[in-house]
């Protein structure tokens, strides 16, 4: 499964510099990525971070990010609003639900999969992660039946 979209492309015109600050407004034109969308967010790609990425990650009501591994680097959520199921650890047995004011941290090379647990409401969280590079150090977990 590829979880990457081939067409996806930062928006650099919606980066503000102010000699040392960056901005980005209202948080940039969304994009796409593995059933979720995200709000463009700060990266090595449009603002030149070298160790951190950051957006807002939404999950449509009824939508799953599916399974799948971070490679290497921490990632740590904030959830805004929203209830979350992760499916995780080896085969994905095991399950814990979050919801609207949880943090969660997923440690490097926890295989997990992403349910939006409403059919109704999206699920909205802060995501930021250890590495510059977005989801490119992402890879797909094939969940074993």
């Amino acid at each position: 499964m590829e979880l990457k979209d081939k067409n996806d492309q930062v928006d650099q015109s919606v980066v503000e510099d102010h000699g040392g600050i960056l901005t980005i407004r209202g948080g940039g034109k969304e994009r796409s990525w593995n059933g979720i969308h995200y709000k463009q967010g700060m990266s090595a790609k449009n603002v030149g971070s070298t160790q951190l990425s950051c957006n807002i990650a939404t999950i449509p009501p009824g939508g799953v990010a599916y399974a799948h591994i971070h490679d290497g680097f921490d990632l740590m959520l904030y959830i805004i609003e929203g209830r979350v199921r992760h499916e995780f650890g080896e085969n994905l047995e095991q399950i814990l639900d979050n919801e609207g004011g949880d943090f969660i941290y997923i440690k490097p090379g926890v295989p997990h999969e992403v349910f939006n647990l409403s059919d109704t409401d999206p699920v909205v969280a802060f995501v930021a992660r250890a590495t510059a590079d977005e989801w490119d150090l992402i890879i797909p977990y094939e969940r074993k039946t």
